[in-house]
Parts: C-alpha cells; sequence; structure tokens
C-alpha cells in the first residue's frame, strides 16, 4: 500500500462526507470519512427519507442482514419526517451499551465506509477521537467490515488502538480501559467488545488497517511508536492553526486580549527528532497551498493533511447556505476564527467559525436551554458509592452540580454535540423550543477559502481543491 501525499481531514461530525472521501480517494490520495457520531447521523439520514437511497444502498450490503433489518425497521420514515415533527433517538453509550445501540454503530461505520469505497480501488480512511472513548471499539468493526484502509486518531492518546485493530482483525474479544474521574489506581474500568457475540461466530475475513496517530509533539509520537499495543503505521503532526480541537498548550494557560490560548516555541513539533523515528508522517494546519506542501517535503514530510479548505467545498456535508456565507466572508476578507479555550466539555481548545445566528454569536448561546441529548462528550466519573455516572460540563448546570460538577466546570461551555449536527442540516427540533443552532470549526486557512473561487464561481469542488494544491506536486509515494 502506497503512501498519499495528501490526506483530506476527517472533520468534524459528517462534515468529511463518503461522496468527499471518494472523490479524493478516486484522485490517488487518502479520502477520509469522519467516524464521530455516526449512529446518530445514519438514524437521522434514515429518518429524514433517505435523499437519494444512498444509506439503503449500502445497508442492503451489510454482511448481517438480521441486523440491517432491525435498524431500518426502527429509523427509516418513508418520505422523511415532517420538518416540525423532532428526530427519534438513539441510546446514549455507556460502559455496557445495549445491543442495539452496538448495532446501529456498527452498521453505521459500515455504511460510511462503504459509499466512500463503492465503484474504485482507491484508499480511504476514517477519523476518530480518542476523547470519545465508548463507542470506538463497535465503530471500528464496523468500519473494517467495510475495508476500511487506514483508521486515524487524535484528541487524546491513542496508546491502546493499534492493540485493537489487530484483535478485531483476527475476530478477537476486545477490551478497553475507561478514563474515569476519581477512580483509584486500583480501580480499572473496561469496555468490552466480542464481535461473535453480537455478529455469530462465523465473521467476514478482515484486514487491519492502518493506523495513523493525530499528535502535535515528538513526546507523543516516542511514546506511542514505543509504547502503543500495537505498531502504529505513522503520525500526523498537526499545527494550532488546524480546525476542530487543539491540543492545549505546554505549561500554564496563558491567553491573548481576545481570550485565545498562546501558544509559542515550546509547542512547535520537533520535526528532526519525528524523522528519525524512521517512520511516515504528514504535516496539518494551515498547509493547503502547494507552497505548503512543497515545504513539508523538504521538511521531511510524506505530505501533508488539510481539512479546511475541504470542509467548504460543494461535496462536504455542511449545510450549503452556510458555505455560501462564509465563502462570501472569505472572499470580503470577513472570514474569522476563534480559538476558545472552554467552548468544548472535553477541556481541549476548539476552533469555533465565528458567524451570527450559530453558536458562535453570544446572543444565541445565552437563548440556547442547556440540554444534553446525545451525550457523546460527557465524562465518567466514580461516584461516592463507587458505581459510575455521567456528566457533561454542557448540560443543565443545576444537574451538573448534582453529580458532583464544579460550575466554573461549566461556564462558556457550548454543546458541541448538537451544534454539529445542526451545522450538517441534521439538527434537532423541538416542541417548545428553537431547533438547534450550527456550531461550526474550522482551521485559520478560513480566510483564504476565496483563493479556491474561480472567476464568476462562488463554490468550488473538492477537484478543484485537489488540483490546485497537486498541480506541480511529485507523484505518490
Amino acid at each position: 500500500m502506497f503512501n498519499p501525499i495528501l490526506i483530506q481531514g476527517g472533520m468534524g461530525a459528517g462534515v468529511s462526507t463518503w461522496n468527499l472521501a471518494s472523490t479524493v480517494s478516486q484522485f490517488g490520495q487518502l479520502g477520509v470519512v469522519s467516524g464521530t457520531a455516526l449512529d446518530t447521523i445514519l438514524a437521522r439520514r434514515l429518518q429524514v427519507g433517505d435523499p437519494g437511497g444512498h444509506m439503503r444502498r449500502a445497508i442492503q450490503n451489510f454482511p448481517f442482514p438480521d441486523v440491517a433489518q432491525r435498524i431500518m425497521d426502527r429509523y427509516f420514515i418513508e418520505g422523511g419526517k415532517p420538518p416540525e415533527k423532532p428526530f427519534k433517538g438513539v441510546p446514549s453509550f455507556s460502559i455496557q451499551p445495549i445491543k442495539s445501540l452496538i448495532e446501529l454503530t456498527v452498521l453505521a461505520n459500515f455504511v460510511e465506509v462503504f459509499l466512500a469505497k463503492e465503484g474504485h480501488k482507491g484508499l480511504i480512511g476514517i477519523n476518530y477521537l480518542e476523547k470519545i472513548q465508548l463507542p470506538n471499539l463497535s465503530s471500528f468493526f464496523g468500519a473494517m467490515l467495510a475495508h476500511v484502509d487506514y483508521v486515524l486518531m487524535g484528541a487524546g492518546i491513542p496508546r491502546s488502538i493499534p492493540g485493537f485493530l489487530d484483535g478485531l482483525a483476527n475476530g478477537e474479544a476486545v477490551a478497553q480501559k475507561i478514563n474515569v474521574v476519581g477512580a483509584s489506581g486500583k480501580q480499572d474500568y473496561f469496555n468490552h467488545f466480542d464481535p461473535k457475540e453480537f455478529f455469530g461466530d462465523v465473521l467476514p475475513k478482515l484486514k487491519r488497517p492502518k493506523f495513523l496517530a493525530i499528535i502535535s509533539s515528538f513526546v507523543l509520537a516516542l511514546t506511542l511508536a514505543r509504547k502503543a499495543t500495537g505498531y502504529v503505521d505513522g503520525f500526523v503532526i498537526e499545527a494550532p492553526t488546524a480546525g476542530g480541537h487543539n491540543a492545549p498548550p505546554r505549561g500554564p494557560l496563558k491567553v491573548s486580549d481576545i481570550g485565545e490560548p498562546i501558544y509559542g516555541p515550546k509547542d512547535d513539533p520537533d520535526l528532526e527528532k519525528i524523522r528519525e523515528l524512521g517512520r511516515p508522517f504528514w504535516l496539518a494546519g494551515s498547509r493547503a497551498t502547494p507552497e505548503g506542501l512543497a515545504e513539508a517535503l523538504e521538511l521531511g514530510a510524506t505530505g501533508i493533511q488539510v481539512g479546511t479548505v475541504f470542509a467548504f467545498c460543494n461535496e462536504s456535508g455542511i449545510d450549503p447556505e452556510y458555505k455560501r456565507q462564509i465563502l462570501e466572508r472569505s472572499r470580503n476578507g470577513a472570514a474569522k476564527v476563534f480559538t476558545d479555550p472552554v467552548a468544548s466539555p472535553t477541556g481541549f481548545p476548539f476552533k469555533v467559525v465565528q458567524i451570527e445566528g450559530t453558536m458562535s454569536d453570544q446572543s444565541a448561546y445565552i437563548k440556547r436551554k442547556r440540554i444534553c441529548n446525545l451525550s457523546y462528550l460527557r465524562h465518567l466519573y466514580r461516584k461516592e458509592d463507587g458505581k459510575l455516572g455521567y456528566r457533561c460540563p454542557s448540560e443543565p448546570e443545576e444537574n451538573y452540580l448534582k453529580k458532583g460538577g464544579k460550575i466554573e466546570d461549566t461556564v462558556g461551555r457550548k454543546c458541541v454535540c448538537n451544534g454539529l449536527m445542526a451545522t450538517i442540516s441534521l439538527g434537532q427540533t423541538y416542541s417548545s423550543e428553537p431547533i438547534e443552532k450550527p456550531l461550526m470549526t474550522a482551521g485559520d486557512d478560513i480566510a483564504k477559502l476565496s483563493r479556491l473561487l474561480k472567476p464568476g464561481k462562488n463554490s468550488y469542488t473538492a477537484r478543484d481543491v485537489l488540483e490546485y494544491l497537486l498541480a506541480e506536486a511529485p507523484a505518490s509515494v
């Protein structure tokens, strides 16, 4: 398997869609779908009637038809639900998730990868967040059922992930240690997944995908190279100018006059030492120019990972109206992001696109009633009686405090889960509250998107991005 020069970023939830990844893959590079919240995304796509029939086409190819039929019966609505009617909910993950949720998660990951790989022989990857631990094992299995080529993971220290991929490729049961706030060193909690328990003894033969860790420092690269449970095939070295979650600055947090985290020389990765590890690596964060690619290659990188310019192309999952507004602002020099140190419940800095009417707008944020009904970013904590509980700094403050949380942890927190769903036109509708509003993320490159717009055009395609970036690039290695 060759190493591509360009990796298309696995952005947001449903932004890096299967058709975007397919386009990039067919161009000879690594197309990547987002693996975040695919269970909810599939359920909602089915409830709006599955326009184009793509979900149903992929579901028909799922190797366990009984499972597929149960999910179709539960969520599919012919012609789509009425716009004013809320989406049917998907169960939240716990350390012992119910069977129907496991089945939905496996199917959803299969569907996204299957569609991305359909009709060509190019490479497809899927991107996950280490911080969202509970869905990971069943998500990996679903993607591997569709023969995913790469798994990428950031927002944490994914030391155990390569071993899970090894085990699942062999049809083995796997167990993931779960982070629990308040647990002592003698108390370990695990999430278990046995594919045979859910899908029977006769499983399709699976290949082990390559694993790329998304990191920001040599120290983490060295740790993963030496101590991961299986082989780490390469690294994506992400600068703080990249979209989504950023690694926090090293040392005590200092913020600028406008409240953004301040990064300094200590946050620059030691590329010379990373090169010495002898594994391919890609640079990410404000590299989406031919010059940025050329510089990365001169620094010894295999290539670059590019996100933001793909996020606003025609094939991405972002609502077309918001894409139009952002591109217009970029053309006028008014497109901006704010690196918010507190917006995300994860505690990681999170880049938020600034645009009126979205959750970046303080007036919209204040008006929203706090609701935690998707729960992907909630934390597990140990109660006084030793049992596990679940809480999120973005849930209603009184609920968070009753669960032992601190009021200061709730200040400025935004519901990333619901905001990301609204970004891709799948926001929840409520009978007594306004529809959820988007929370868009992008990197600093958002200010320069207009360079992709051809004369007389107000949008651009993924192919436009690829041709722009790779026009003078050497062949993939």
